[in-house]
């Protein structure tokens, strides 16, 4: 027999998760160790923030659930002016900053499935934010964007052998420097990235 077709949908918070709660009829499967949400097709985890919380729930769905694929979404700051407030990417490369190389101490790059149509960005994952327009500018000599969950779940879906995508849309940029801004607008965008992904993302996949 042909197992479920199940994409789970792995995001850090409740606050970037609630309109994929509510647009795609999702009920409440489990509170610990993780919130788990599902319907018929889809499963939606919150991690929590930060690279170890990513690792374990990634590691937890792909255990618990056989997932077709892991889809990594939620908000990412900008490293510059390149990417627009708000505006939809599809990630084809992380960087883990905080695990360099042996011998050229250059930052571990993770390449996750990509889909045709998108537009692209490359991300520096950090276990910390940053906030600070200077170390953000360091930054964009590599990277597009800044999260701290996409490169530990891209090298978690290797361990398990599951295809991993990852879409982000921009919740701040070096002008934004005030969690409360970021938040604002985090609220802002959110219902933007959920149609994006339903209408765009989730019939190709």
């Amino acid at each position: 027999m042909e197992k479920d077709h199940i994409i789970c949908l792995l995001m850090a918070t409740h606050l970037e998760a609630k309109p994929f709660i509510g647009g795609l009829s999702l009920t409440r499967l489990e509170q610990k160790p993780f919130s788990v949400y599902r319907n018929k097709n889809h499963i939606l985890i919150i991690s929590g923030i930060g690279k170890a919380n990513a690792a374990m729930a990634c590691a937890y769905s792909c255990l618990k659930f056989a997932p077709s694929c892991i889809v990594n979404l939620g908000a990412a700051g900008a490293t510059g002016e390149r990417v627009a407030l708000g505006e939809p990417l599809h990630v084809k490369m992380a960087f883990d900053y905080d695990r360099p190389q042996f011998k050229s101490k250059s930052p571990h790059k993770l390449i996750p499935e990509i889909l045709e149509g998108f537009s692209y960005a490359k991300i520096a994952t950090l276990d910390r934010p940053v906030t600070d327009p200077a170390e953000r500018k360091k930054l964009s000599t590599t990277a597009d964007l800044i999260d701290m969950e996409s490169a530990s779940i891209i090298q978690a879906c290797r361990k398990f052998k599951t295809p991993c995508y990852v879409f982000k849309y921009v919740s701040d940029t070096p002008k934004h420097t005030m969690d409360n801004d970021i938040v604002e607008n985090i609220r802002k965008y959110r219902n933007v990235f959920f149609s994006f992904l339903q209408e765009s993302v989730l019939p190709k996949l």
